[in-house]
C-alpha cells in the first residue's frame, strides 16, 4: 500500500445508521483542519503519468467496470453527464442505472453508456421495488457511484442506505446520494468501504449541523466529517479542499465559469473512473479534482467563462489528459 492509500479499518458501530449529529457537538473552533500534504500539482503529474500506463494486451475489464446510481424524471441530464465523464476518463464500462421513466433519455446522450432500467415511482425517482435488481448488479463493478439527479424520497433512503451497507466496493456519494443518506451509513459486519464524499458547502451544513458559511469553518467541518466517517471528503467551491482527515490538499485549477449546473455531476463520474482504474480514493479524489478544474480552465478559453456548460468539461478532457496535470 503506496503513502497515499489508506487502511480501512472495520469499526464496531450499534445497529441501525450512524448519525453525524453524534459528533457536532464538538467544537470546531478547537478543531484544526489536517495538515496539508504539500505538492498538490506534483502528485496529480505523476499520477495522471500512472494512469496513462496501459499494457498492450489489455482489454476494458482492466480499466473499470463503474455502476452509477443516479437520475430521475426531469434530471436525466445529471445521470447522463456523470456516465459520458467517466468514460472520458478512462472507465472500461459503465452502466448508470437509473428510473425507467427516463432511461431512453439518458441512453440518448451517448451509445457507449450502457443503462439499467429500474422500477419508477409516481415521481419518475427509483421506487423502493427496484433493491433485488439493483443488488444483482452491485457485486460486478469496481466503484459505484450514487447520487446525481436521484431526487430525495423515503424509499430512496431506504434503498441507499442498503445498498451503501453491502457494497464492498469503493463508493462516490454526491448531491441526492448525500441527501438521502444524510451522512448515516448502516453498519455492516465488513466496517466501511473505501468512500468519497462531495459535498458543496450547503450539504456539508446538512451533514454536519452547526457550520457556517464562513470556510475556514466548513473545512474544519469537513476535516471532521473525514475523520469520523473513515472518508475522503472533497468539499467544493473555490480552491476545494480534498482531505481524509489526517492530510489536506486545495485543488489550484479552476474557475468561476464552472459555477454552472452539471459540473458536480462530471467529478462524480471522473473520480468513479479513477477509482476504477486502480487510483485508492485519495489519489482519484486529487487527481480528479485537478483534472476537472484543469478542463474546465482549458474550455474557458475557448468558450468563455460566461458560456461554460458542464459538456465544455467533458469535451476538454481529452487535451488535458495529453499533457502533464
Amino acid at each position: 500500500m503506496n503513502p497515499h492509500q489508506f487502511q480501512y479499518v472495520a469499526r464496531q458501530f450499534r445497529a441501525g445508521k450512524i448519525s453525524l449529529n453524534e459528533f457536532t457537538n464538538q467544537v470546531f473552533e478547537q478543531e484544526s483542519v489536517a495538515q496539508a500534504a504539500p505538492g498538490e500539482p506534483l502528485l496529480a503529474e505523476t499520477l495522471l503519468n500512472q494512469l496513462r500506463q496501459r499494457r498492450v494486451d489489455s482489454h476494458k475489464g482492466d480499466y473499470g467496470r463503474v455502476l452509477i446510481v443516479a437520475g430521475s424524471r426531469g434530471m436525466a441530464g445529471a445521470a447522463a453527464l456523470a456516465g459520458m465523464a467517466a468514460l472520458r476518463c478512462g472507465a472500461g464500462l459503465v452502466t448508470v442505472a437509473t428510473a425507467d421513466a427516463c432511461q431512453p433519455t439518458v441512453a440518448g446522450f451517448h451509445p457507449a453508456v450502457m443503462t439499467l432500467g429500474l422500477p419508477s415511482d409516481a415521481d419518475g425517482r427509483i421506487a423502493i421495488t427496484s433493491y433485488r435488481k439493483l443488488c444483482k448488479h452491485v457485486p460486478a463493478h469496481d466503484c459505484i457511484a450514487i447520487g446525481p439527479g436521484l431526487g430525495v424520497s423515503p424509499a430512496l433512503q431506504e434503498l441507499l442506505a442498503d445498498i451503501v451497507n453491502q457494497a464492498v466496493a469503493p463508493l462516490v456519494v454526491d448531491a441526492d446520494g448525500l441527501n438521502n443518506l444524510g451522512g448515516g451509513f448502516d453498519s455492516s459486519s465488513r466496517g466501511p468501504c473505501p468512500r468519497v464524499l462531495t459535498p458543496h458547502p450547503g450539504e456539508l451544513t446538512r451533514l454536519v449541523p452547526g457550520t457556517d458559511s464562513h470556510r475556514e469553518q466548513q473545512e474544519k467541518a469537513a476535516s471532521l466529517l473525514a475523520a469520523k466517517s473513515s472518508s475522503v471528503v472533497v468539499l467544493k467551491g473555490h480552491r476545494t479542499l480534498v482531505t481524509d482527515g489526517e492530510q489536506a490538499l486545495h485543488n489550484e485549477t479552476g474557475n468561476p465559469g464552472m459555477a454552472t449546473a452539471g459540473c458536480g455531476d462530471v467529478l462524480t463520474g471522473m473520480i468513479a473512473a479513477l477509482i476504477g482504474q486502480g487510483l485508492s480514493t485519495w489519489e482519484a479524489a486529487v487527481l480528479g479534482c485537478n483534472l476537472h478544474g484543469s478542463a474546465g480552465d482549458s474550455a474557458a478559453k475557448i468558450k468563455s467563462q460566461v458560456a461554460l456548460v458542464a459538456t465544455d468539461i467533458i469535451d476538454a478532457l481529452p487535451a488535458v489528459l495529453t499533457r502533464s496535470a
